[in-house]
């Protein structure tokens, strides 16, 4: 069982990584959420029937984990919210996980570094504004899955997913131009 945990996460990890920047800005919240992610998929993996891909089976495990916690989060007095994504900065998980959106090339320059740093900055930000539902779609969108694959995660239709997926864009796009 070890083994195959130490797999799926040599596998899966930085996918879960990811995952959880777009559920939590905060870093050392992140990491927290990354571990319970971890025992999570752990524990799943014991119940795993090979019903579904495995890749498909943990992002179901990691994105019911993320809605735990996000309940959980909501339900803290305002002043203890450790999401504060506008004072926290991107780490590796939020770059790999906005350049997975957004496909930008690598920039030569420090200073088209910079800017896509912050564009992509300003696009996780976005999608953490987003409802949990459309979080969820457009994360799992965002990591290459196809749209049969998120029906299985999200437990929705093929057409919903393909509806989702282009309000949320829009949403996206509205909200990065009001930033303008």
């Amino acid at each position: 069982m070890s083994n195959k945990f130490e797999q799926v996460i040599k596998d899966y990890g930085g996918l879960l990584s990811r995952v959880a920047s777009t559920y939590e800005a905060n870093d050392s919240v992140k990491q927290e959420l990354y571990q319970e992610i971890c025992v999570a998929v752990w524990q799943g993996l014991l119940n795993f029937k090979e019903q579904a891909s495995l890749k498909t089976y943990i992002l179901r495990i990691a994105h019911n984990r993320c809605v735990t916690h996000v309940t959980k989060e909501s339900k803290l007095p305002k002043g203890a919210s450790f999401d504060d994504a506008d004072n926290c900065t991107m780490d590796e998980a939020d770059l790999a996980a906005a350049n997975s959106i957004a496909n930008f090339d690598t920039a030569s320059s420090i200073e088209a570094s910079l800017i896509q740093s912050q564009k992509l900055n300003k696009l996780l930000t976005a999608v953490r504004k987003l409802k949990l539902p459309a979080r969820q779609i457009i994360t799992l969108s965002m990591e290459g899955l196809s749209y049969q694959e998120i029906a299985e995660v999200t437990g929705l239709t093929v057409t919903n997913i393909g509806v989702s997926i282009t309000r949320i864009k829009k949403e996206l796009q509205r909200q990065l131009q009001d930033e303008k």
